[in-house]
């Protein structure tokens, strides 16, 4: 099989193709033949050495997977001939960026007819980070106030259709040219960044949904009603930031996204419902995957960029 690789860290260049031995699957694991590879934002600073969750080179990038079982022998969960979608073993390494994975058959869920495998392969990290931290840490639900910066990328624009989903008031942040886009998707009050600053602009907010990071979690803090929870997903551990917030009297929760396959049905009704729809920018073909990593340097996403086999 063809399969991405990396023997140091660097820019996009870095990542190369090479042929490798086809996976065998362990007990409750299934053999996937990939059509589709969601990308996100953390695969690109890992290729470029900002965060150590793999350790040294050489590694191989990617969890976000569609594709068809071709082998399971001792799982009962699917059979040869399924079509499922995952994020499998999160945080440690899946090998994603490849043509086959193994991967454990209870961190996958069936793909629903009305996904296509693109769709489908954009859908695990970004959807489980928003159900995660909006409704089970958050618990957001009908007459919440909730707050989602960055509300036109990867993880934000799902975070909008799943708290509006929820019955909530969504408020959310993103740049001009993307405000008739998060619109379409429900969000019920835009505020425009680059123009007006949003802790004069939002009040009384339930939640925040953090995908920025920045100091945009601390000045979070001033829009917040008494009792407000932060869900952050990029300062997750900053000691001096939960010690504010905690002083303030308001909640603060990291959210570490995991395998989820209760979630990931989730997220498949929300798509059965017509309540949950991907975004894809732009697809590239495995052979492209340096162009891929490009446009992830470029930040700016509108919605997921997906790889194709």
């Amino acid at each position: 099989m063809r399969v991405v690789t990396q023997h140091t860290h660097g820019g996009p260049e870095v990542l190369t193709i090479v042929n490798a031995p086809e996976p065998s699957p362990l007990p409750t694991e299934v053999l996937v033949r990939v059509k589709a590879i969601g990308l996100n934002p953390l695969e690109a600073r890992l290729r470029a050495g900002e965060f150590p969750l793999l350790g040294r080179p050489p590694f191989v990038l990617g969890w976000d997977i569609s594709g068809v079982v071709e082998d399971g022998p001792l799982t009962w969960r699917f059979r040869p001939g399924d079509e499922v979608f995952g994020m499998p073993l999160f945080p440690r390494a899946a090998n994603a960026y490849a043509e086959v994975v193994a991967a454990p058959a209870l961190h996958l869920a069936h793909k629903p007819a009305s996904l296509s495998h693109i769709e489908a392969a954009a859908l695990p990290i970004a959807g489980l980070t928003a159900w995660q931290g909006l409704v089970d840490l958050a618990g957001v639900t009908g007459g919440h106030r909730v707050l989602i910066h960055g509300g036109g990328g990867g993880v934000g624009h799902i975070a909008i259709q799943v708290a509006k989903a929820r019955g909530a008031h969504v408020v959310t942040t993103t740049g001009a040219n993307k405000r008739n886009f998060v619109e379409a998707l429900g969000a019920d009050e835009v505020i425009d960044y680059t123009t007006v600053d949003f802790t004069e602009a939002a009040r009384d907010i339930d939640v925040v949904l953090d995908t920025i990071g920045g100091d945009t979690a601390r000045r979070s803090l001033a829009v917040l009603r008494p009792g407000g929870h932060l869900v952050t997903a990029v300062a997750e551990d900053d000691p001096g930031l939960i010690a504010t917030y905690e002083a303030a009297g308001m909640r603060f929760s990291g959210i570490a996204v995991d395998p989820d396959p209760v979630a990931l049905r989730a997220l498949v009704d929300l798509v059965e419902r017509g309540s949950l729809r991907v975004h894809i920018q732009r697809t590239f073909p495995f052979e492209h995957v340096t162009d891929a990593h490009r446009h992830l340097d470029a930040g700016h996403l509108q919605g997921k960029l997906v790889l194709t086999i």
